[in-house]
């Protein structure tokens, strides 16, 4: 699935229909360099997903957690991390993935822990405002 956003208020809208989409156990892999506006689609996911909490850039904690009353998000910042063992260092593994959905940043660093269920979204700056965003994650995102 792709789509062309004009501003962060489309990017939250479309970003809240990928998260009305998602489950528990979905990973996601973003795929973009600095200010796509990774952070701005997760603060749409999250809303997507009927959480309430604010939505920041993992960048200098390395991860966030949003709570909600039947899920939770986990929001990674691999940008500083190399490799399986990089993960383990941060205690990666210690969370419950497989009960949560998992969102990742720079997901390229850390391209061990990703299988076929991955939902990929890459994000392409056309302009100071425009994005083209593209989903890979199955028939439920066409």
């Amino acid at each position: 699935m792709e789509k062309i956003t004009h501003s962060a208020e489309e990017s939250i809208e479309f970003g809240k229909y990928i998260g009305s989409k998602l489950k528990k156990g979905d990973m996601i892999a973003y795929l973009g360099g600095l200010g796509m506006g990774k952070t701005t689609l997760t603060r749409g996911i999250v809303m997507g997903l009927g959480l309430k909490d604010d939505v920041f850039s993992p960048t200098f904690t390395l991860s966030n957690e949003y709570r909600g009353d039947s899920i939770n998000v986990y929001h990674f910042d691999m940008y500083r991390i190399n490799g399986l063992d990089g993960l383990e260092s941060i205690g990666f593994f210690d969370y419950p993935l497989e009960d949560n959905v998992s969102i990742i940043e720079w997901s390229e660093n850390v391209n061990g822990i990703f299988n076929e269920s991955t939902i990929r979204i890459s994000i392409e700056r056309i302009d100071d405002d425009t994005r083209k965003i593209i989903v890979d994650g199955g028939d439920r995102f066409c």
